[in-house]
């Protein structure tokens, strides 16, 4: 297993939010994109997994978690524990201030951009299923843990593209008890 070492991943997510592409993907996917800002200080809006601000013409902010994968793989990372032995939970678990992630894989020049409440839900609705499916290597599932520096292990989910997109899509639809007014 592979040890991260944190300044040098940030460095590396650093380098990236330079990329000219960001600036292609995000007037591509926002048509009435008036401005962009890469958010590079610690803060609430780090915290709350901003990484840019988009302002459109309107005037309407939107908040991005900017997620990069170097290979090209079928599936999407979903963090559950950012340190799974203290049980500190990981990105699609937290109550995050973030629209949008927005998952890029460089080589094939593909941004996914998925709505953060959505993914949430999906997550709520289908997680233990997920879970079930990586811990027995089903249907393209798997448990990905990283090492880093100073002992502490993230654990994520890869979670196949399809199922995940169908997820997101059902998330979306939502159903109430009642008939009436």
């Amino acid at each position: 297993m592979t040890v991260h070492n944190f300044q040098k991943s940030l460095a590396r997510s650093e380098a990236f939010a330079n990329a000219k592409w960001w600036g292609e993907v995000y007037r591509a996917a926002f048509p009435n994109l008036a401005s962009m800002t890469y958010v590079a200080k610690d803060g609430w809006a780090q915290r709350g997994g901003i990484d840019r601000v988009l302002t459109l013409k309107s005037g309407k902010s939107v908040w991005i978690d900017e997620k990069v994968r170097e290979e090209v793989w079928p599936d999407i990372l979903l963090e559950r524990w950012s340190d799974r032995d203290k049980a500190n939970p990981g990105w699609i678990q937290k109550p995050l201030a973030t629209d949008f992630i927005a998952y890029a894989y460089i080589p094939s020049r593909v941004c996914h951009l998925l709505p953060f409440p959505t993914l949430q839900r999906a997550w709520r609705i289908n997680g233990r299923d997920w879970l079930e499916a990586a811990h027995a290597r089903r249907d393209g599932f798997r448990v990905v843990l990283a090492q880093n520096e100073g002992g502490w292990t993230t654990e994520s989910v890869a979670v196949p593209k399809a199922i995940l997109f169908a997820a997101l899509t059902d998330a979306m639809t939502v159903t109430w008890a009642e008939a009436g007014e």
